[in-house]
């Protein structure tokens, strides 16, 4: 048998033994003193205990009385505290992104999301997203994905396709492909471990693989190190456009054949569904929508339609625009 006592009464005596006075509990919990008492009264017969005195002066703890409200006190302390929790819940939001995606796409972009809405605080969680991510138990409210279009447990949305194209620096340029662009390929290729097949793809698509098929390439654990390298100086990378806006409209990057290619997979948003979403992740949401409509509409030519433009194999060797 529960002996959880009735809830309305386990909340009169808590602002009673803490207000020390009827009248103080009664304005509190917004209701009559005689109330009060009756709800008290209800609480000592269901615990078969005496926990007040009562005398001309008002109600003081009895000894047992004092003892209960050391812990019931607390208690609703405690809940008090959970509340207040899921109330910050809706004054923040955790993105978890790739690491390229974060440091080129988002970071930069964030001071005029914090200008729009000053009090919800963005934590960047820097991880490979699960795609499956169980949002009531995995720490995050939001989540930036590359890949196709297999999701199981939440709602998905484009942001934007994955369209790749060589990259390099000015002075890269002017050394290894001043004559002939084309001329660059015979040169080193900088290469991100986790998309070894960039190269390989835009090369098929382009038809230019005989070019490069004896070319140096340098490895790296990431693409921001591969994109950093090709700044530096170090080779021709192969970089992900929506990723380098910035980099290609301030000329630290330049686009020496001017030829993109859109593989069949994608960056995409993946959220709860709606109902489960906090207000600050829907406004997360249509902020990022919103600056990603405005890339597109500053520098159309990055990223426009290239369905008269290159194919590039899918992973079964059909053709894919």
């Amino acid at each position: 048998m529960s002996r959880t006592p009735p809830l309305n009464a386990l909340r009169a005596f808590e602002v009673v033994a803490r207000t020390r006075n009827l009248k103080a509990a009664a304005q509190e919990l917004h209701v009559t003193q005689s109330a009060v008492s009756r709800q008290i009264a209800l609480l000592e017969s269901y615990l078969e205990k005496k926990l007040f005195r009562r005398d001309p002066r008002g109600m003081t703890l009895t000894q047992l009385g004092a003892a209960y409200a050391e812990q019931i006190i607390p208690a609703f302390e405690e809940i008090a505290r959970a509340s207040e929790s899921l109330d910050q819940s809706d004054s923040s939001v955790r993105v978890r992104t790739p690491t390229s995606f974060a440091a080129k796409w988002l970071i930069p972009r964030l001071p005029d999301f914090e200008r729009q809405y000053p009090t919800i605080k963005i934590q960047v969680i820097n991880a490979l997203p699960d795609v499956d991510a169980d949002y009531d138990r995995d720490p995050v409210d939001v989540s930036v994905v590359q890949g196709g279009e297999n999701w199981s447990k939440a709602n998905a949305e484009v942001l934007f396709e994955d369209e790749m194209e060589p990259v390099c620096s000015p002075a890269y340029l002017a050394v290894h492909g001043a004559m002939r662009p084309s001329g660059l390929l015979g040169h080193r290729l900088l290469v991100s471990r986790h998309r070894r097949r960039d190269w390989d793809d835009w090369l098929t698509a382009t038809g230019l693989g005989h070019l490069a098929a004896e070319t140096e390439r340098m490895t790296f654990g990431v693409s921001l190190l591969t994109w950093q390298a090709a700044i530096d100086g170090l080779g021709i990378a192969i970089g992900q456009l929506p990723h380098l806006h910035r980099d290609l409209a301030s000329g630290v990057l330049l686009r020496p054949f001017g030829q993109p290619v859109r593989r069949r997979s994608a960056h995409y948003l993946i959220t709860p569904s709606p109902s489960r979403q906090t207000r600050a992740a829907r406004l997360f949401r249509e902020w990022l929508r919103d600056r990603i409509a405005d890339d597109l509409t500053l520098d159309p030519s990055a990223h426009r339609d290239l369905a008269a433009d290159l194919a590039v194999p899918d992973a079964v060797g059909r053709l894919t625009r």
